[in-house]
């Protein structure tokens, strides 16, 4: 069936959406869960079966390919309770179950479901017809998957090397394929050519007899271009992509893979402009492919859709972006941290949320993976981690080693939060012939990265009373766009906001998502600017002199798109102007810094 909302909520964390399905799939709501840390899914397996009183068999790390076995068995869990959910809502009635009224008042009021309901409601006495109807024409929200693709962790069993499908990944990737599930995987962070590859192996990504595709594909994308590249792989194999989810490269939450200085909206416009051409050229090579295997599919059965997420907090905002560019969802992420009814955050964090600032919502270097990693200042698992470092016990016990993948002394997986890695790293700065400023520097640096893979899920355990040992606290990593979201709201609030019943946006002077976008782009240009000057800045010319084109290109296409559609901006045209204009001015400036660096270092400059 046809999708009853138009925004979705993204994957936040490895924890925060972890139950999220069980609690908004029944509204017709789209959401996501990691399936990277089993561990963390197979504790949360076991406290919702004790809570249901359903049935619990532990599945030991002892088990062969126990950690695909774990996905699969909360998925399955995950799939039974919100079918189950589902089944309820629509054997109901108004009289009689809240949820089946919250359902269709959590609808937009354009929603062509919600006025054929009320119609049916003054014409229809009988409640076996009403019934009937409401099985027939309520939709579920999709139970997603996100899948890091970087995350892919060869492993060991007794010092020897495993097969590459019990990758970590690759082993998530069979917990999902063989699930009762009928939904999407979301692969984020980019390409990895031999896990989609694996995908082959399972029959539920490829159509059946009746053209159906039970398991789809959604691609998280920062640009067109890797878009099509991505597309053309998988559909050489005979694979579709049915979703290219297109997200903000810095004004998104989690690990931030900022474009060349792409923006948000020329993005947007290059998948409108060739929307129709890329599904031509993509199916055309699928059903080629497909008919070397001896299968087919009709173009009918094809689901072809594009959405964005990163930042959008206005309804105004919201229904341009649908509108414009004929997008079929928008994700909103981060406001929905401050929704209990809906996301997993901990009290003291959800406080801090609250009263957080915008400076107080950065962009950090303490990821194991070496992408920079939105961040909270002042987050309780960074002030444990700073409080062991003074205490001469800098870095984590490494348990889950999710994102151990650096090589030590050995040959063997360590990860860049460890306590091992962090010793062994302090010991050999210690013997560096380099000044005191330096040595504090590198020092920082090695003590500041943070364990993730306990911190991110720390947060479901301690809401569930489940995390009987020592405190270690709590990461989160909301977006830059939760400065303007300071109360805490439920899900009635958020999908009011979201449709324009209501406003809960704090007082704070909020930018456009377009224009926070290209602020933050700025600051992480500078940034570049600055490493650039003190590494070495002929190995980074080619590279900024692109990263500031194309940021003077967005530019330009924003002044075109503000004065041609006036009307569609809440925000005044002539405020939006001016801050283009400024933003503009700054980054000729930096271009012609950069040239005059360039010039007094005697290098040729380069016009490309």
């Amino acid at each position: 069936m046809a999708a009853v909302h138009t925004f979705h909520i993204p994957v936040m964390g490895t924890g925060f959406t972890l139950d999220t399905p069980l609690k908004v799939a029944h509204f017709g709501i789209d959401s996501s869960i990691s399936i990277v840390d089993d561990d963390l899914i197979e504790k949360l397996r076991k406290i919702y079966c004790e809570k249901l009183d359903l049935p619990y068999l532990a599945i030991s790390e002892k088990m062969h390919d126990y950690r695909a076995k774990r996905i699969t068995s909360y998925l399955n869990m995950i799939n039974q309770q919100v079918q189950k959910k589902f089944q309820d809502l629509k054997n109901s009635t108004l009289s009689t179950n809240e949820e089946l009224k919250k359902y269709f008042r959590l609808l937009p009021e354009n929603s062509s479901l919600k006025a054929d309901f009320i119609k049916l409601l003054s014409r229809e006495n009988s409640l076996e017809r009403i019934k009937n109807w409401l099985l027939d024409n309520l939709s579920l929200g999709s139970v997603d998957v996100n899948i890091m693709t970087k995350l892919d962790k060869v492993n060991f069993k007794k010092g020897e090397k495993l097969p590459v499908e019990y990758n970590d990944a690759h082993a998530a990737l069979r917990g999902f394929a063989v699930s009762e599930l009928e939904s999407s995987v979301i692969f984020s962070a980019g390409m990895n050519p031999r896990l989609y590859s694996y995908l082959e192996k399972f029959e539920d990504f490829f159509p059946d007899e009746y053209g159906k595709i039970r398991k789809k594909i959604i691609l998280k994308v920062s640009d067109y271009r890797s878009a099509l590249i991505q597309g053309k792989f998988l559909a050489k194999k005979g694979l579709w992509v049915s979703e290219y989810r297109v997200e903000s490269g810095l004004n998104c939450g989690g690990h931030a893979f900022a474009t060349d200085g792409f923006l948000l909206g020329p993005i947007l416009e290059q998948f409108k402009d060739n929307r129709e051409q890329m599904f031509e050229e993509l199916y055309q090579i699928m059903i080629d492919a497909l008919a070397d295997k001896g299968k087919s599919i009709s173009r009918d059965c094809l689901a072809f859709k594009v959405t964005a997420q990163g930042g959008v907090g206005t309804k105004e905002e919201h229904e341009f972006l649908l509108d414009h560019y004929k997008l079929d969802s928008v994700g909103w992420g981060s406001p929905f941290l401050l929704v209990p009814e809906v996301t997993a955050v901990d009290q003291t964090t959800l406080h801090q949320l609250c009263e957080a600032e915008e400076s107080d919502l950065y962009l950090s270097d303490i990821s194991p993976l070496g992408v920079p990693f939105n961040n909270l200042r002042g987050n309780t698992k960074d002030a444990h981690k700073m409080a062991l470092a003074e205490k001469g016990r800098p870095g984590s016990i490494c348990l889950k080693k999710y994102l151990a993948l650096n090589k030590s002394s050995k040959g063997d997986n360590i990860c860049t939060a460890s306590r091992t890695y962090q010793r062994d790293r302090i010991r050999e700065l210690q013997a560096e012939a380099i000044s005191e400023e330096e040595r504090a520097n590198k020092f920082s640096e090695i003590v500041g990265k943070s364990c993730l893979c306990t911190g991110l899920g720390a947060s479901i355990l301690e809401i569930n009373n489940s995390d009987k040992k020592k405190k270690e606290g709590v990461s989160i990593c909301p977006g830059p766009n939760l400065a303007y979201f300071s109360k805490i709201m439920s899900l009635i609030d958020i999908t009011d906001h979201i449709y324009g019943r209501q406003n809960v946006l704090s007082e704070l002077e909020r930018p456009h998502v377009f224009i926070k976008e290209l602020l933050l782009y700025m600051d992480y240009l500078k940034k570049k600017l600055d490493e650039a000057v003190q590494l070495g800045i002929e190995r980074q010319e080619k590279y900024l002199r692109g990263f500031m084109e194309n940021l003077t290109c967005g530019i330009e296409y924003y002044q075109q798109l503000f004065q041609k559609l006036p009307e569609r901006f809440h925000n005044s045209t002539r405020g939006l102007m001016q801050e283009l204009d400024k933003n503009l001015g700054a980054l000729l400036r930096l271009r012609e810094e950069f040239s005059r660096t360039i010039n007094s270092r005697g290098l040729p400059e380069n016009k490309s």
